[in-house]
């Protein structure tokens, strides 16, 4: 029996969207699928984190987005913000808050407006400063911290949200090798408890652990498919202009200058 196709959790459909007077991305149509992790790659300039900010609701665009099921823009602000959360590139909070009150902060909105923390956001907040390794700093401010150190606690205040999509633009920003694959460790527990993981990255090599890759170029998707598949590799080698290769190494795939 042919196993069934995963369901959908994010699906786009005709997507354009401009900076300015110069359009990024060009009539984009691609579904995501649910419980699984997808990594968005392609050269500098080729709309990765547009379209990334497009599917969070975060830019305006022609055509539709649709999260689990549901038009994203028809969604009540707070349920999309349950369902769907969002780590950006070189994002910016209070210097002067707490590593503790931070990752509270994912907690919002589950929390009726005024509404001091319940146990159960308190618990959320200490399981995703746990799984970051940041717990032992929750009484720092976040000025005190290094930018690696800053990553953690934003990536901290995404899992706080326990949201069924995750969406990561460039999260290994600052992470030194090591947190990198702490970060990995991190992503493979979500996809474990049925999470949707999307991220935009910069390290093939990591890229490739996905389940599935997102190939894009000059605004558009030249490739989608699964990270093990040779058609992949051979979509990626190209994208890159044959710079690297793909190989296997130790039952992974790595990309290799060439």
């Amino acid at each position: 029996m042919t196993p069934a196709a995963p369901s959908i959790a994010l699906q786009a459909s005709g997507i354009k969207a401009s900076i300015g007077h110069t359009e990024i991305l060009h009539d984009i149509t691609l579904g995501l699928p649910q419980g699984r992790w997808t990594s968005i790659v392609g050269p500098n300039g080729a709309g990765k984190s547009t379209l990334l900010k497009v599917l969070a609701g975060l830019l305006p665009h022609a055509g539709t987005v649709t999260l689990l099921g549901h038009d994203l823009h028809s969604l009540p602000h707070r349920t999309r913000a349950r369902q769907l959360a969002w780590l950006g590139q070189n994002e910016s909070s209070g210097d002067d808050l707490t590593v503790w009150d931070v990752a509270l902060l994912g907690r919002l909105p589950h929390q009726a407006w005024l509404a001091p923390p319940s146990p159960k956001d308190f618990a959320a907040a200490e399981i995703a400063l746990k799984a970051t390794q940041a717990w032992d700093w929750r009484q720092r401010s976040l000025g005190q911290l290094s930018g690696g150190e800053r990553q953690r606690v934003l990536l901290a205040r995404a899992l706080a949200v326990q949201a069924q999509v995750l969406l990561m633009d460039e999260p290994l920003a600052n992470l030194d090798p090591p947190h990198q694959a702490d970060w990995l460790g991190v992503v493979r527990c979500l996809l474990e408890t049925g999470v949707t993981v999307v991220s935009v990255l910069h390290e093939i090599s990591m890229a490739l652990h996905a389940d599935e890759m997102v190939i894009m170029a000059a605004g558009r998707v030249t490739h989608q498919g699964a990270c093990a598949n040779p058609d992949t590799h051979r979509a990626l080698e190209a994208v890159f202009d044959h710079r690297l290769s793909i190989h296997p190494l130790a039952n992974q795939w790595v990309a290799l200058p060439n």
